[in-house]
């Protein structure tokens, strides 16, 4: 079975506390809806979208939105903040100059 990866991850809160996961791919998002405990309505439709993206009735980015979505009705949601410190400097012109 062929691996159904989302073009960019979502990122979610885990038990241990300070830690995030990188979900990118509908087959771990499927895993990772198992153990959630509000099975809400957007949980529900995040589910059968990664069934139908396993089966090729769906895309990956519609699996990936819906679990982002239910991501954020269980409110285990981590937007990735990316910290000024990473971010790359720019030459006056807008060139890339490398990390702070």
């Amino acid at each position: 079975m062929a691996t159904h990866w989302f073009s960019t991850p979502v990122y979610v809160k885990t038990d241990r506390p300070g830690v995030t996961y990188g979900c990118n791919n509908v087959e771990d998002a499927a895993e990772e809806l198992l153990k959630w405990t509000k099975m809400g309505p957007k949980w529900r439709k995040a589910v059968q979208l990664c069934i139908d993206a396993i089966e090729d009735r769906a895309t990956p980015a519609e699996a990936r939105k819906a679990f982002e979505a239910a991501a954020k009705e269980e409110g285990c949601y981590a937007p990735l903040v990316r910290s000024p410190s990473c971010a790359p400097r720019l030459h006056p012109r807008g060139e890339p100059r490398g990390l702070l």
